[in-house]
């Protein structure tokens, strides 16, 4: 990619800073513009060491703030989000103002600075209770089933609104779950946090059956810089995530071997973990694929590094308490 001077909202959290050290890496300029409600100022260690690193604490739902910091960028990776699907029903609003209001903010802060490039990390639970499996991208599209998906969907939307009226040009990367170092929040730190508690036994929500597919970070890294690089539509939509799946079951069973431990697993509630939860996500990621990217990573292995980072900071689990 050429070097810019790119703008990343969300820098600070697990996806928005490894991105942020690879952009840096590669010689470019980087602005990280985030408020530290879920990133963490750690997780900027290694930027700082680079003279192109700018770091802006400030909120995505303030509007003038964001279009200053934004000035003199040429290119915006939106990545600052509220990602919390489960509690999304304990407070509706949240997601609206964060995921989509904040959207919004910062298409606006882009028309008012003249950048027209933008990235967006959306997600695959747009899908909702999918009726095709592994789901591509024009895929039918269903009822939503969360307010985070539907939030984000809202997103691309008025990113795509943008693009149609005010000559902008996107990317927008539809994940599944994604592990690795630096992750801070999901199923992986969820059960590490449960057993490092209580080793003998494991609260699971939903029957374990819930059908899952997760990406590592880095390999989503690579394929965000791929796609930029080498689509040139008005709007460049991409799936991101691996050619497998694995149950929550099997999840489990990597842990537990990883760490030693035979605990007794203590299921909750049906097919569905909590409001919103797709008993079944797996993406069809042929499109991102014909652009020469593939994952280093399996599943497995992904759990694997991400329990080690976890092992290692345990600065992350006291945070997260």
């Amino acid at each position: 990619m050429p070097k810019t001077k790119y703008f990343v909202t969300g820098g600070a959290g697990f996806i928005g800073s490894n991105l942020v050290d690879r952009l840096l890496f590669l010689g470019n300029e980087v602005t990280v513009y985030d408020n530290f409600s879920t990133g963490f100022p750690e997780n900027l260690r290694d930027a700082g060491k680079y003279s192109g690193f700018r770091l802006i604490d400030g909120d995505l739902l303030n509007p003038d703030i964001l279009s200053q910091a934004m000035s003199e960028c040429n290119f915006v990776f939106h990545l600052g989000a509220n990602a919390d699907v489960r509690f999304g029903t304990e407070h509706p609003a949240k997601d609206i103002h964060q995921n989509t209001i904040a959207t919004f903010n910062v298409l606006e802060a882009m028309r008012q600075n003249s950048i027209t490039d933008i990235a967006f990390s959306s997600t695959g639970s747009i899908y909702g209770d999918a009726k095709v499996i592994p789901t591509p991208e024009d895929s039918p599209f269903p009822i939503q089933t969360s307010l985070y998906g539907a939030s984000k969907l809202a997103g691309e939307s008025l990113i795509e609104a943008y693009c149609e009226g005010f000559g902008f040009r996107s990317w927008i990367f539809r994940f599944v779950s994604i592990l690795g170092e630096r992750y801070s929040h999901g199923h992986v730190l969820d059960f590490y946090k449960q057993l490092c508690s209580h080793p003998g036994h494991l609260e699971v929500l939903g029957d374990g059956h819930q059908k899952k597919s997760y990406l590592h970070v880095q390999d989503c890294i690579d394929a965000i810089l791929i796609a930029i690089e080498k689509s040139y539509e008005k709007v460049n939509l991409f799936n991101l995530g691996t050619c497998e799946y694995c149950e929550v079951n099997d999840s489990i069973n990597w842990i537990c071997k990883h760490l030693g431990l035979s605990p007794d697993i203590r299921y909750s509630g049906g097919e569905r973990g909590w409001v919103g939860d797709s008993p079944f996500i797996f993406l069809d990621c042929t499109k991102m694929r014909s652009l020469g990217w593939t994952p280093r990573y399996s599943i497995n292995e992904g759990i694997i590094k991400t329990l080690e980072f976890l092992e290692e900071n345990q600065w992350l689990q006291e945070r997260n308490k």
